[in-house]
């Protein structure tokens, strides 16, 4: 049996990850698919009249061993990528997405929904139900489902166009991320602060190493008093995915507008941004517009007046040139120590990895309730993640996975996400989240303000899916509009 597509006995239906092999999920996902693919063409074909439990509520079941194989898999392949997942990544958009076509373009299928939403006030649908029908509904049409048969065939080649283009875009940022060192001499390391060299020493094995991760280059843009190496470092982290070459993303880039302002057109919509922004909390570009411009008068003027002031600072340094962008953060760094007496470096120690994690943890228990639980022996994809339970009251609420350490097999950046969400339509399933961060290894491992906020942010996130409480998994923590979840940071 493939380990992807059975009941999982492991603590808390955790995936048992030491089981599955890079040659599970290929198999996986097409048995996956194709179960999917039954039951949703069952639900179309049934000759019964719709109704919102032989429709929806069957929808809502229909991909259940699809998305324990995806979210499984992507899970890993975001935190922890090698050539064989990469490969996998690039098979599975172009067979997603077409799924996801078939799905939305099944007339028979989209009547049946089309009835309910006509019929919904005589349903006597709870409020939660209400929305499920209302967010089925506007996935389908914005999916294409009320197109004619060129249309919805057009949207599907688009579609599957833009998930090839997706994944190439992401994995090419990886690449150049990955390949990317500066090997440095103890010579370069002269001004640095003692974390920031332990962190570069660790980066490459004992040989003091640059690397493109954020948690590496800020600090040396912040803290090296080498302006060229300054310069080499910032060139080369802006660079990624422009560095020419097989991974230079500019071309994918150019495409993937062109081809989401023809979704848009399809859809009925003048820009993409419009049919962005409809199910969002600004509504319209034109909201987002007002918003921006009135921020953007205050914020060049500070800009300037900072960038003055840094000016005088490099040339109080003999540098006869301007102001260059790898230059900012360095003095603003000793701008911010000389007029406020804060130094990044002593504040370090205070902002150590495991003290914000329990630091995170008490918050969490003070505002809800919950206790945190180490899984010492339980199942995980790579050495470095953490694994907890989550209680309330005894309650068992979710298991919380942290991965805070940055790797070259990790894509950039922070994230929040669940390999499963919270449910209840056929009994109480608790979630699995994961909060993935890119924080540089080190033993102590001191975060940044920066650093330590964002692991603030993204366990934020967790709560609100540990925390999710909901019949329908298309309504939980995990499935809500990110706009407003990004909102108070």
């Amino acid at each position: 049996m493939n380990p992807l597509l059975t009941d999982w006995d492991t603590p808390f239906g955790i995936p048992p990850f030491d089981a599955i092999s890079d040659d599970d999920f290929g198999p996986a996902m097409d048995e996956a698919i194709a179960r999917a693919r039954a039951k949703v063409q069952a639900i179309a074909d049934d000759p019964e009249a719709p109704t919102f439990e032989n429709t929806i509520d069957a929808l809502q079941r229909s991909d259940d061993d699809l998305t324990q194989v995806a979210g499984t898999f992507y899970n890993i392949a975001g935190s922890d990528s090698n050539e064989a997942r990469q490969a996998l990544q690039r098979e599975f958009g172009p067979k997603l997405s077409d799924h996801g076509s078939w799905v939305y373009g099944l007339a028979p299928l989209f009547e049946r929904i089309e009835a309910l939403w006509q019929g919904r006030d005589d349903l006597d649908l709870t409020d939660e139900q209400a929305r499920v029908l209302m967010l089925t509904r506007r996935g389908f049409v914005r999916r294409g489902a009320m197109l004619d048969e060129a249309g919805k065939a057009r949207l599907a080649e688009v579609m599957k166009r833009l998930s090839v283009l997706g994944t190439r875009f992401t994995q090419n940022l990886l690449k150049d991320e990955a390949n990317w060192r500066l090997v440095l001499s103890e010579d370069d390391l002269e001004g640095l602060p003692e974390f920031l060299k332990d962190a570069l020493r660790a980066a490459g094995d004992g040989m003091p190493t640059l690397t493109l991760s954020r948690s590496l280059v800020v600090p040396f843009l912040q803290f090296s008093p080498d302006r060229a190496l300054r310069e080499r470092a910032y060139r080369a982290w802006t660079a990624r995915g422009m560095m020419g070459g097989e991974t230079d993303n500019r071309e994918i880039a150019v495409e993937t507008l062109r081809l989401r302002q023809e979704r848009a057109a399809l859809l009925g919509y003048p820009s993409f941004a419009a049919f962005k922004l409809e199910t969002e909390m600004a509504g319209t570009p034109d909201a987002v517009r007002e918003l921006l411009m009135r921020v953007w008068k205050p914020a060049v003027a500070a800009a300037e007046a900072d960038a003055g002031a840094l000016a005088e600072m490099l040339r109080a340094d003999g540098i006869a040139g301007p102001l260059e962008p790898w230059d900012w953060r360095y003095y603003a760094e000793r701008r911010r120590a000389e007029m406020h007496d804060l130094d990044e470096a002593e504040l370090k120690p205070f902002f150590q990895l495991d003290r914000m994690i329990a630091a995170a943890f008490s918050v969490a228990h003070r505002l809800f309730g919950l206790e945190f639980r180490e899984l010492e022996d339980a199942p995980r994809y790579h050495p470095d993640l953490r694994v907890w339970e989550v209680t309330r009251e005894g309650r068992h609420m979710a298991v919380f996975m942290g991965d805070y350490f940055a790797r070259p097999s990790k894509r950039s950046g922070a994230w929040c996400s669940a390999m499963r969400s919270q449910s209840a339509l056929d009994g109480e399933v608790r979630p699995l989240v994961v909060n993935v961060c890119n924080f540089a290894k080190a033993d102590p491992a001191l975060l940044s303000f920066d650093d330590a906020r964002t692991l603030f942010h993204e366990f934020g996130h967790a709560l609100h899916q540990m925390l999710s409480d909901v019949t329908y998994e298309s309504v939980s923590g995990t499935s809500v509009a990110r706009d407003f979840v990004e909102l108070p940071s």
